[in-house]
């Protein structure tokens, strides 16, 4: 029985459906370029996020546990005092709320903070799963207690 097809123009012909298929799939999961914000307002905060009520009450011992975290991950940008104007926002040209300002957070709640800080903002980079819940309620208080200085 005769082929109707040779081994080459078949290999050619399944190569070439490999390479269409490949091509088809990988276009489908690409993802879109997500639309660059044109004003500094913070993405969508669920509601049951926004609701949180912090269970760690400020304490001094809170705000010295959390001024670590600070230092450590916030201040680079934030600054040690919170003003918004650390070396690398200076250095990347941005601009940061002031948490020294009292009205900054007038019209936040903890559960909005903890959300920010969980899961990033803009250039914010997210800390996750990195710190524990106490340990982002602990920096909620801290963040709070920035404004109380003035």
């Amino acid at each position: 029985m005769s082929h109707l097809i040779s081994k080459p123009k078949f290999r050619l012909a399944f190569f070439l459906f490999f390479v269409f298929v490949l091509v088809a799939t990988l276009s489908a999961q690409q993802e879109q370029p997500a639309p660059k914000a044109t004003s500094p307002a913070y993405a969508a905060i669920p509601v049951e996020a926004a609701r949180r009520a912090n269970p760690i009450k400020s304490s001094p011992e809170s705000l010295a546990r959390a001024k670590k975290w600070w230092a450590l991950d916030c201040a680079m940008c934030h600054n040690a005092n919170g003003d918004g104007k650390g070396s690398l926002a200076s250095d990347m040209k941005i601009k940061l709320v002031d948490f020294t300002n009292p009205t900054t957070l007038k019209d936040r709640t903890d559960g909005e903070v903890f959300y920010i800080i969980k899961n990033g903002h803009q250039d914010m980079p997210p800390e996750g799963d990195r710190i524990k819940p106490e340990e982002n309620w602990d920096l909620v208080n801290y963040v709070r207690s920035l404004s109380k200085g003035k």
